[in-house]
């Protein structure tokens, strides 16, 4: 059976989450303008099979993923979404069931977030699937929180929980019978399915001094924040933000606190709170239903960030996050 063609592929599945200035995708470009007294804040981010998802995992649930890492960078630089472009490459073994039901995902991923799609371009590829999104926001003028913005005697604090996506990434490559199936469900799900907090912005534009989402693991990218900056940090790991079914995880074997806070796939958001903002902006958080806790605090100095552990020991990690390369 003969396969659509490029055309027909956008107008059934894409044109139909298009939004205002996409001209329903008819056109070779798309016009975005900002809101007045806006900047326009833009990042890309791209997954591919086999690297940052599972070819087998659910078409809605990749979908959910490619515009949500995107999502989740928006929300660290305090933006509300405005619209995403979307680069499809697709295998050779592609389906019409497979891409039907990505955009399913897509569109219900979409309007949750209210970040419709501008336009974009559909290939193959002619190896593994590759999917990329560019995603656009808006904040006011000049108030894009930026990742290298801390001051020494700033407390870091942390969106939502840290650790589950890499755990359920770790539990699905090696599975635990002993650990109870509803925690290894949560864990696999948040790794499925990133949680962009964007709920969290109003409190972000109020009260941080310096954000950027947890993509590569907490660890390697608080060093990405303060690197260069003539700052360091002390984290209380036991202050760090874990769920039960991260804790129940850890407690089975004690090596997974390293994975939690290394191995990435999180995307929550670390930021830098002055002190004085420091209890405004939790209970901001908790009214916005996205609880946040402080974790540490910014110092002077050039050394690496220490965690310390329940006894006040420096951990020593085998690697700090995820990287590519």
């Amino acid at each position: 059976m003969a396969r659509a063609g490029e055309e027909a592929l956008i107008a059934r599945y894409f044109a139909p989450l298009s939004g205002p200035g996409a001209e329903g995708l008819r056109d070779d470009a798309a016009s975005l303008t900002p809101t007045p007294g806006h900047d326009l804040v833009v990042t890309t981010d791209a997954v591919v099979a086999g690297v940052h998802y599972f070819p087998e995992d659910p078409p809605g649930s990749i979908a959910v993923k490619a515009l949500g890492v995107n999502l989740s960078d928006l929300a660290a630089k305090g933006a509300s979404p405005r619209g995403f472009l979307l680069t499809l490459a697709l295998p050779d073994d592609w389906t019409e069931a497979w891409l039907a039901a990505f955009a399913e995902g897509l569109g219900t991923a979409s309007r949750a977030h209210g970040c419709p799609l501008l336009g974009g371009d559909t290939v193959r590829s002619g190896g593994p699937a590759l999917i990329g999104v560019t995603a656009f926001g808006e904040v006011p003028a000049g108030a894009m929180l930026r990742r290298q913005a801390a001051r020494a005697g700033d407390r870091l604090c942390v969106s939502g929980s840290i650790g589950d996506a890499a755990l359920g990434l770790a539990l699905r490559l090696a599975p635990d019978p002993a650990l109870d199936v509803s925690h290894r469900d949560a864990l696999l799900d948040r790794y499925l399915h990133p949680r962009p907090r964007l709920a969290l912005v109003p409190a972000l534009r109020r009260h941080a001094r310096a954000a950027m989402d947890v993509s590569d693991g907490l660890a390697g990218d608080l060093r990405k924040m303060l690197a260069g900056t003539g700052l360091t940090a002390r984290i209380d790991v036991p202050s760090v933000p874990l769920s039960p079914a991260a804790e129940a995880a850890i407690a089975g074997d004690p090596s997974r606190l390293a994975t939690a806070l290394t191995g990435g796939d999180d995307y929550e958001i670390l930021c830098a709170v002055s002190p004085d903002d420091l209890s405004a902006f939790l209970a901001e958080a908790r009214m916005a239903g996205v609880p946040a806790a402080a974790i540490g605090t910014v110092e002077a100095g050039d050394g690496a960030p220490l965690f310390l552990d329940t006894a006040g020991r420096a951990m020593d990690f085998a690697r700090t996050s995820f990287s590519h390369f």
